[in-house]
């Protein structure tokens, strides 16, 4: 099964816990056992799993990647986006997780986050789940 989901980002750099989107497309799977898949079909956005128990900790992700990858650092892309481009590659635009017992596995203080490098967009977000 094969779903979409829209995201909205609300600033150039942003982290959006989407886990109610995963654990929605895994009910409406029926799956109980398997594997899922995120997809963001997006250059300049990507997906991670970070803890979710202190806000504090998206806020350095956030700090600590635009101080790795400026905003202007003598590129060359012509539309002004490279330090996006770097961000999403290095975060990555996928992530696997294992499905057991209708829930994806995460530990305690794990969540999914989306994450925007040329924001604010109204995003596009898969998730594929096969049972197995």
């Amino acid at each position: 099964m094969l779903k979409e989901y829209s995201v909205r980002t609300h600033a150039s750099v942003q982290m959006v816990q989407i886990d109610h989107l995963v654990q929605e497309a895994v009910e409406a799977s029926g799956v109980r056992d398997g594997i899922l898949v995120l997809w963001v079909p997006h250059t300049t956005a990507a997906v991670t799993i970070n803890e979710n128990a202190d806000p504090a900790v998206v806020h350095d992700l956030i700090y600590e990647i635009n101080k790795i990858v400026p905003l202007q650092d003598h590129y060359e892309h012509m539309e002004g986006n490279s330090a996006a481009h770097l961000k999403s590659s290095l975060f990555g635009p996928s992530l696997t997780m294992i499905l057991s017992g209708g829930r994806p596995v995460l530990g305690t203080w794990q969540s999914v986050y989306f994450c925007e490098f040329d924001g604010p967009r109204n995003r596009k977000l898969y998730i594929k789940i096969t049972e197995g």
